[in-house]
């Protein structure tokens, strides 16, 4: 019951953020969010972060020592990405985030933006994509090609731990059906891609101000 009311929080969560990045990133437009949209967002979320969680949590059950490597590389990786496209944009340092902050302090502040930007997406898409070379921090463009990478690496890094996990698991699962559970998983995290496309597709508020389609950014 508590790990049901926890999912459902954090679906929560992450339902409003999502929310919130499409009024931030269409702030001079009136959005207008309807309930399929809100119902896609919560599939697509639910489906997205249970996976994720029951893979990392089977994977560590069985290999205890290699689920720290695995946590680090995906958080210092979402950690430093902003950061070298950043580097690789030769902006001037951000300087405008708030006038009382000196150089120390902006640095700290980005450090920790960045901090939570890649906790978040160790488990799932975060709905606000940082950029730190842009005043608002936020990069406002719909970037297909960057989405389309994160879910397939996500799929193939997801699809490897069930496979070590299957390989490796221990007497505690022998009344567990492994194949079945590692076909559920898979097709939950397929459903989850699915139910995001839906959303974008069909049902995300400001669509029509998008260059391109899911069907044609794909």
């Amino acid at each position: 019951i508590f790990m049901i009311l926890s999912l459902l929080s954090i679906v929560y969560g992450a339902l409003r953020c999502n929310i919130l990045a499409i009024k931030i990133k269409y702030d001079d437009y009136d959005v207008s969010v309807k309930p399929a949209a809100y119902l896609c967002i919560f599939m697509w979320r639910s489906f997205e972060i249970a996976t994720r969680v029951t893979v990392l949590v089977l994977f560590s059950s069985v290999l205890q020592i290699w689920i720290l490597p695995v946590v680090l590389l995906n958080f210092f990786g979402f950690f430093f990405y902003p950061w070298i496209l950043f580097w690789q944009s030769k902006s001037p340092f951000p300087e405008n985030i708030e006038k009382a902050l000196s150089r120390v302090g902006t640095t700290i502040v980005l450090c920790l933006l960045t901090f939570l930007y890649a906790g978040i997406n160790m488990f799932c898409w975060s709905a606000v994509q940082v950029k730190l070379n842009d005043p608002d921090l936020i990069n406002k463009s719909q970037n297909w090609y960057r989405l389309t990478v994160y879910y397939m690496l996500r799929f193939i890094e997801n699809a490897f731990l069930l496979l070590m996990w299957y390989i490796y698991k221990t007497d505690i699962y022998l009344y567990v059906c492994a194949p079945l559970l590692v076909l559920q998983l898979l097709i939950s995290y397929c459903m989850a891609v699915l139910f995001m496309l839906v959303f974008y597709q069909f049902c995300h508020p400001c669509k029509k101000l998008f260059s391109s389609n899911v069907s044609e950014g794909l």
